[in-house]
């Protein structure tokens, strides 16, 4: 992944904040990251207050590479295992037993944490460098809760002005947020359940775990990003196929002025047409930056066109859902 690196200077700061018990934005391959020690309830009370996040929603523990997880996790199941050989440092969140002394704040009050080793190179620079790579940083994204997750640097000044340390890096190239994956309950008989899709997929779970991690079920454990209502934009919106753009057109008045993303051609002087990228992985990536940047301009509605239902565009739907819910009433 190539990227500009902060100096070691700027590093040294952020690890040094961080054990002061500040906040620190930070970029993962994701999305960027708003961070504080993971064993300091008294930081981790700081992301909840500037992202104005319900005490009760966990935040992700994010550990350098080769961390030892039994220090996080009461159980580090082998299932567990054979998921970090085959996707850390990356885009996936491990929900497990959360050690005794973890404080339950990084839990939303759970006997879980969510564990996750980033691959992007700032990130794992700044785990290296805090507590000697002993640390974990708590690290939800670095937004105001519940809007539009950032995937730059402007992101993260634009939603918290100066008042937040930020280390910058190039190459957050995922775009939306880590796929997350439940083992907490295998005891009970319980198997792998996927909370939070993501760029890992649910296919990709299976080829390495050997069977297909079930849905969310009413007792899993509440995780980031899984309220209804998320990820969502100023402007309101909503998802919609070609016909049903139609519907909605012939509702407003001739001067209304509409975004379009998607890939059917609309011929209406009040449309926008945003050509919407042809790949998951292109859409998931310029996601959140198109979102915000049609958020500046001012439309009255942002239309998205219905994604393909393919198991790889599960994130990118996950996403869109959750952010047209902020506006279904």
């Amino acid at each position: 992944m190539s990227g500009t690196m902060p100096s070691a200077q700027q590093l040294a700061e952020a690890a040094a904040l961080l054990e002061a018990g500040q906040i620190v934005a930070f970029p993962t391959e994701t999305v960027y990251g708003l961070g504080a020690d993971a064993e300091n309830p008294e930081a981790i009370a700081r992301i909840y207050a500037a992202k104005g996040r319900p005490s009760s929603h966990p935040v992700i523990v994010h550990v350098v590479d080769g961390a030892d997880l039994s220090y996080w996790a009461s159980e580090v199941p082998a299932e567990a295992e054979r998921l970090i050989a085959a996707f850390w440092p990356g885009p996936l969140t491990l929900i497990l037993k959360r050690a005794a002394h973890v404080p339950a704040a990084v839990a939303g009050g759970q006997d879980t944490v969510g564990l996750r080793c980033p691959s992007h190179p700032v990130a794992q620079a700044l785990l290296s460098r805090f507590r000697r790579g002993r640390g974990g940083i708590a690290a939800p994204s670095a937004n105001k809760f519940g809007q539009v997750s950032p995937t730059t640097a402007q992101h993260v000044r634009d939603e918290f002005g100066e008042g937040v340390f930020v280390l910058e890096g190039d190459g957050v190239d995922v775009g939306i947020e880590s796929t997350i994956v439940d083992l907490s309950r295998l005891d009970q008989g319980v198997g792998p359940v996927l909370l939070r899709p993501g760029a890992i997929t649910r296919e990709m779970l299976a080829e390495v775990l050997g069977v297909m991690p079930a849905l969310p079920d009413a007792a899993a454990p509440r995780v980031s990003g899984s309220l209804k209502a998320h990820y969502a934009p100023h402007t309101p919106l909503a998802m919609l196929d070609a016909a049903g753009l139609a519907t909605q057109l012939a509702t407003l008045d001739a001067q209304a002025r509409v975004a379009w993303l998607g890939w059917t051609e609309v011929k209406d002087p009040r449309v926008t047409h945003v050509a919407a990228p042809a790949s998951a992985e292109a859409y998931a990536h310029a996601l959140y930056r198109t979102l915000r940047r049609l958020d500046r301009e001012h439309y009255q509605y942002l239309f998205v066109e219905a994604v393909p239902a393919d198991g790889a565009w599960d994130g990118v739907r996950d996403r869109l859902q959750r952010a047209a819910a902020a506006f279904n009433g």
